[in-house]
């Protein structure tokens, strides 16, 4: 068998062991549709967001989270799947015996990575469908918004899953991973216009924020999802989707830099 033909049957492996272990089927693949619907119910009386002052127009509160459930389960499939997953596999022997395989280490990458955009497609399908038949979510009809989500989608699955292969390699133990590797993806979540309006986060924490590549896949998400009248109430009054395009570009050479330094089948200090 050669080198893809045995990545095509790791993704088909990966994906059967992914949705077989229950946490990590609701924390990553069915996490941001649960906040999704906690948003909407908790915020359902609360009126439309970007109202005019005699209440009418906006969107609702649903339509407001979209972008943002998006834009993190981009992250939670591709940085905290990959990241925790990894670091398990060198922490209980599983990379140690494959290391001593004929398995290339590229066929498993491919395993992984496509594993995580086949779930990734899946979840995002199922995200739109509650948005649009439980909470009446008007989905855009634009083929250029489609456009724009396609590439940000498959952009940021891709960059968030090498920046996972690449955070594996912080844990010291397979135990500890979801320890080291979820509060940093829940902290990112927070500052980068998820779960709170970005527009209404401090100046210097918008800053912190831009340095990450979460802040970018959500704006790009919101280009697509949002009206455009919310556009002026970005950072510089625009999508920017140039920006976003460029930083997750160089988090992905960067994310692919660290794997290229730190990934090996057996843990350096073991």
């Amino acid at each position: 068998m050669n080198t893809v033909t045995l990545g095509a049957s790791r993704i088909g492996y990966e994906l059967r062991v992914y949705f077989r272990q229950g946490d990590s089927v609701f924390f990553t693949f069915l996490f941001p549709i649960v906040m999704l619907s906690i948003f909407a119910v908790a915020f359902s009386t609360s009126g439309n967001i970007g109202s005019a002052p005699d209440g009418s127009g906006g969107i609702s509160f649903a339509a407001f989270y979209v972008p943002g459930m998006v834009a993190a389960g981009m992250l939670l499939s591709g940085v905290q799947n990959l990241g925790v997953d990894i670091a398990g596999e060198k922490g209980d022997g599983t990379l140690k015996r494959l290391g001593g395989t004929p398995l290339p280490v590229f066929s498993y990458f491919m395993g992984k990575i496509g594993m995580v955009l086949v779930s990734s497609v899946l979840q995002v399908a199922l995200l739109l469908l509650v948005a649009r038949f439980a909470f009446n979510v008007a989905l855009p009809t634009e083929p250029g918004k489609w456009l724009t989500f396609a590439w940000v989608f498959l952009f940021g699955v891709i960059t968030s899953c090498v920046l996972g292969i690449a955070l594996s390699a912080l844990p010291r133990t397979g135990k500890s991973a979801t320890a080291v590797v979820i509060p940093i993806v829940l902290l990112l979540q927070f500052i980068s216009g998820v779960y709170l309006n970005f527009a209404q986060l401090p100046g210097w924490l918008q800053n912190v924020a831009a340095v990450f590549p979460l802040k970018w896949m959500a704006q790009g998400m919101r280009s697509v999802f949002l009206p455009e009248s919310f556009e002026a109430i970005e950072p510089g009054g625009a999508w920017n989707l140039g920006s976003v395009a460029l930083v997750m570009g160089l988090w992905l050479v960067v994310g692919l830099i660290l794997c290229r330094l730190t990934f090996r089948w057996i843990r350096k200090d073991s």
